[in-house]
């Protein structure tokens, strides 16, 4: 006569532990691809996106730009939340004059802000009727043309577009409303030892370095990293991840643009 088995049990308990194994291995997948964004995030590249038309017309509202943490060396926000326990920077490379870069405010470091370089430590900053002088050389700028465009705020403004040549060489285009507005004319900056002096592209429209109690003379330690090319961009009536929007949303000919 033969025995019968009862495998039931079997098969439940063989499923069970199936189920446990491929659990923990989802596990093990999500922690080494948590651990290894963290580890791009941290020191190689990180993912920003322009809120503001401040930096007009270099960078537009609904932008999104790597950001290579590589370029200054490190320094305690180079890491999430502020936390890397050591102050000033290691592996230092210092930035260049026309430097695209983001850094924590230093009034409120809780806040990431983008600019451009336009002061060196030692540096002489002044802004007289518009025009920006370093160490009191006036720079040159050729206007391109004028043009009317919407803000962020809903309102139409005319603006005008110049080449403006940093001292030493480097060329960027600027948006002026004109050469009167509030910080079209300054007093002198000198730029302290391991600061830097930022200022938007649009040069009417940027809280920057000329706003001392807002922004200020930029610490080195504050740089999170330089701007390097644009991966994606609307122009915001869709979110990134609403991919059904994305043909006629998407600025196509921004797409992984070199920012310059």
């Amino acid at each position: 006569m033969t025995k019968k088995t009862d495998t039931s049990a079997d098969e439940t308990t063989l499923d069970t532990k199936k189920k446990s194994e491929d659990w923990s291995e989802l596990m093990r997948t999500a922690g080494l691809a948590i651990l290894l964004a963290l580890i791009i995030r941290t020191f190689l590249f990180e993912p920003f996106n322009i809120p503001s038309g401040s930096m007009l017309p270099t960078l537009k509202v609904g932008d999104y730009l790597f950001v290579s943490k590589y370029s200054y060396g490190y320094s305690k926000y180079s890491f999430p939340f502020g936390l890397g326990g050591f102050e000033g920077r290691i592996w230092s490379d210092a930035p260049e004059r026309g430097d695209v870069v983001v850094f924590k405010l230093p009034t409120n470091t809780s806040i990431d802000y983008i600019k451009r370089v336009v002061g060196l430590p030692g540096d002489v900053i002044q802004v007289k009727a518009g025009r920006l002088y370093i160490n009191d050389e006036r720079l040159d700028r050729e206007e391109m043309g004028q043009e009317d465009i919407m803000t962020e705020y809903g309102y139409t403004s005319r603006i005008i577009e110049y080449v403006e040549t940093l001292p030493e060489g480097k060329v960027h285009l600027i948006y002026e409303e004109g050469d009167n507005n509030p910080l079209d004319d300054t007093l002198k900056f000198r730029v302290p030892e391991g600061h830097y002096f930022m200022m938007g592209d649009n040069r009417d429209n940027s809280r920057d370095s000329r706003v001392s109690d807002a922004v200020g003379f930029v610490p080195f330690e504050n740089f999170v990293g330089r701007a390097e090319f644009i991966f994606f961009s609307t122009n915001g009536s869709a979110h990134f991840y609403e991919v059904w929007k994305w043909p006629t949303t998407i600025r196509w000919n921004r797409l992984f643009n070199k920012i310059s």
